[in-house]
C-alpha cells in the first residue's frame, strides 16, 4: 500500500478483511457514548426572557437615559459580584460537599460561571441603541435549584433597575436642591446689591434719564418765567417809587400852602401814567383802573380845594401838619408788595437754579452709573435664570421620581418565566451515541488502515508487479486441501521470470 495508490475496489476489499475489526470498534464506540451519558454528572439549564421595554410617550421625561446596553453591563457586574451572589449559594444550600472545605471564592466563581446573560440583537439598525432585551441561563445539575437560581437572578436584576433608576433620580433631585439653595443665596446677594444701588442712586438710574431731562427742561422754563416776573416787579416798583416821589413832593408843598397847582401838577404826572400804562395793559388792567380811580379822586379834591379856597381864612402857618394821603399810603404798600414779590421771585428763582444744578448733574452722571447697572443687572439676571433652570429640573427630577415609583418594574418585563427542565442539556444520550459511532469507525478505519500498512502481503498481480517491478506470465492456483476446490486469489502469488 505504502507504493500504490488505491481505488475503489481496493478500499472494499480492506473493509471486508477489516469488517470484524471496524463492526467491534464501532460496536464498543457506540456502547461507550452511552455509558457515557448514562455516568456523567447531568446538567440542566433552566432560561428566563426579559424584555426591555422603551415606551413611545411619557407624561414627564426620564432622568435615566443613558444607554441601556452600559446599564445593564453595570448590574451584570454587580449582581454576579459576591456580595450578592453569596447569598444565594446560603440561602438554597448550593454545593454542600465543597461549602466548608472550599473557599467561598471558589464557590462564586462556580455559580457565576454557571450563570450567562445574553442581550438580544435587535432586528434593526436603527433600534441598535436600544436593547431590545436579554436572555438569563443558569446551568446547574439540579433541575429544580436550576429554575430558583434563575429567578432569583431574575428578580435580582429588577430590584437592581428600579434601584438604579429611583436612586438615580433621588440623587438627582437632592443634588438639584442643593445647587437650587446655593443658586438662591446668589440670587440673594445679587438683589440686595441691586437694591442698594438702586437705593444709592435714586433719580440717577438709566430709566430716569429721560424724567431727568424732561424736568430739566421745565425748570430751565420755570426759571426763565421767574426771571421775567422780578424784570416786571422791579419795573412796576421803579415806576411806584417815582409816582410816590412825586405824590410825597406834591403833598408836602401842599401841607405848606394848599397850593392848587400842586395838584394840577399831581393831575398832568396820574394823566401820564395812565397813558405809559394804557400802552402797556388793557383797560381791565388793576392798575389802569387804580390810576383812573385816582385821576377821579384828585379832581374832586382840586374842586374842593378850589371851594376851600374860597370860603376858607387865611391858613394858619403854625397847624399841624396832617397825616399822608391815601395816594400816597398805596403807594407805599404798592412798593412793599411789589418787595415782596421780587423776594419771593428771587427765592424761587435760586431753588429752580438749585434744581436744575441737581438734574444737570443726574443726567451727567447717567453714563457712568448706567454701565454699573447693566453690569449688576447682567449678573443679577444670569443668577436668575440660572436659579430658574435648576428650579425647573428640580420639578422634573421630583415628578420623574415620582412617576418611576409608581410605575414600578414597567421597564424590565418578564416574558417567559425561569423554566423546569425536564431533560438535561449534558449529556444528551443521542448526542453521546453518534460520537461514540463516529469514533469507533473513525477508530476502526484509522486502526484497519494501519494494519494494511504494515502487512506485506502480495495478493494480486498488480501486487507483484509492483513490488518486483516484473511482468507476471502465469499465476499458479493455490489447491485447498479436504475441500477439492481452488481458489484463484490465493495469499501468495508466484511470478515467473522470462
Amino acid at each position: 500500500m505504502m507504493h500504490q495508490e488505491l481505488g475503489a475496489k481496493d478500499v472494499v476489499a480492506i473493509v471486508r478483511r477489516r469488517f470484524l475489526l471496524i463492526s467491534m470498534l464501532t460496536l464498543v464506540g457506540v456502547v461507550g457514548g452511552i455509558v457515557a451519558a448514562r455516568v456523567l454528572p447531568k446538567r440542566y439549564i433552566s432560561r428566563t426572557l426579559v424584555l426591555v421595554q422603551q415606551p413611545e410617550a411619557q407624561p414627564v421625561t426620564p432622568l435615566v437615559t443613558d444607554n441601556v446596553n452600559q446599564r445593564l453591563a453595570t448590574m451584570q457586574q454587580q449582581i454576579l459580584s459576591t456580595t450578592r451572589l453569596e447569598p444565594v449559594i446560603r440561602d438554597l444550600s448550593l454545593y454542600p460537599r465543597d461549602i466548608n472545605r472550599l473557599p467561598m471564592d471558589m464557590l462564586v466563581e462556580r455559580l457565576r460561571e454557571a450563570i450567562t446573560i445574553t442581550p438580544i440583537a435587535p432586528m434593526t439598525e436603527t433600534r441598535a441603541q436600544n436593547l431590545p432585551g436579554f436572555t438569563i441561563s443558569v446551568v446547574f445539575n439540579d433541575p429544580q435549584l436550576a429554575q430558583k437560581i434563575c429567578s432569583m437572578i431574575t428578580s435580582m436584576f429588577i430590584e437592581e433597575d428600579i434601584k438604579v433608576s429611583q436612586g438615580v433620580n433621588f440623587g438627582t433631585t437632592q443634588f438639584l436642591n442643593e445647587q437650587l439653595d446655593q443658586a438662591k443665596a446668589k440670587l440673594d446677594e445679587q438683589e440686595a446689591k441691586l437694591a442698594g444701588f438702586q437705593r444709592e442712586h435714586t433719580g440717577v438710574l438709566p430709566e430716569d434719564t429721560q424724567t431727568n431731562i424732561n424736568l430739566l427742561n421745565g425748570q430751565a422754563s420755570q426759571l426763565e418765567a421767574a426771571t421775567q416776573a422780578i424784570n416786571r416787579a422791579q419795573q412796576d416798583k421803579s415806576f411806584a417809587e417815582s409816582i410816590l416821589a412825586q405824590q410825597l413832593s406834591a403833598w408836602q408843598a401842599s401841607q405848606a400852602g394848599q397850593n392848587p397847582e400842586t395838584f394840577d401838577q399831581q393831575l398832568e404826572v396820574l394823566q401820564a401814567q395812565l397813558v405809559t400804562l394804557q400802552s402797556k395793559y388793557t383797560n381791565d388792567h388793576p392798575d389802569v383802573i387804580k390810576t383812573k380811580n385816582d385821576i377821579a379822586v384828585l379832581k374832586k379834591k382840586i374842586e374842593e380845594s378850589n371851594q376851600q379856597l374860597k370860603n376858607s381864612p387865611a391858613p394858619d402857618k403854625n397847624a399841624a401838619p396832617k397825616g399822608e394821603p391815601t395816594q400816597i399810603v398805596q403807594l407805599r404798600a404798592q412798593i412793599h408788595q411789589y418787595d415782596q414779590v421780587i423776594k419771593e421771585r428771587t427765592a424761587q428763582q435760586e431753588e429752580i437754579k438749585r434744581q436744575i444744578q441737581l438734574y444737570q448733574g443726574r443726567v451727567a452722571a447717567s453714563p457712568g452709573v448706567e454701565q454699573e447697572y447693566k453690569l449688576l443687572t447682567r449678573d443679577h439676571q444670569t443668577v436668575l435664570d440660572s436659579y430658574n433652570e435648576l428650579m425647573k429640573k428640580r420639578d422634573a427630577s421630583a415628578m420623574s421620581t415620582e412617576y418611576d415609583q409608581s410605575k414600578q418594574n414597567d421597564r424590565f418585563h418578564v416574558l417567559d418565566p425561569a423554566n423546569y427542565p425536564t431533560e438535561p442539556s449534558f449529556p444528551k444520550l443521542p448526542v453521546f451515541a453518534g460520537g461514540g459511532l463516529g469514533a469507533g469507525l473513525a477508530l476502526g478505519f484509522g486502526l484497519g488502515l494501519l494494519l494494511e500498512i504494515r502487512d506485506t502481503s502480495m495478493r494480486s498481480e498488480h501486487d507483484v508487479e509492483l513490488v518486483l517491478r516484473l511482468p507476471v506470465l502465469a499465476m499458479i492456483p493455490v489447491i485447498a486441501q479436504n475441500s477439492g476446490k481452488m481458489r484463484t486469489n490465493p495469499p501468495l502469488s508466484a511470478s515467473l521470470k522470462t
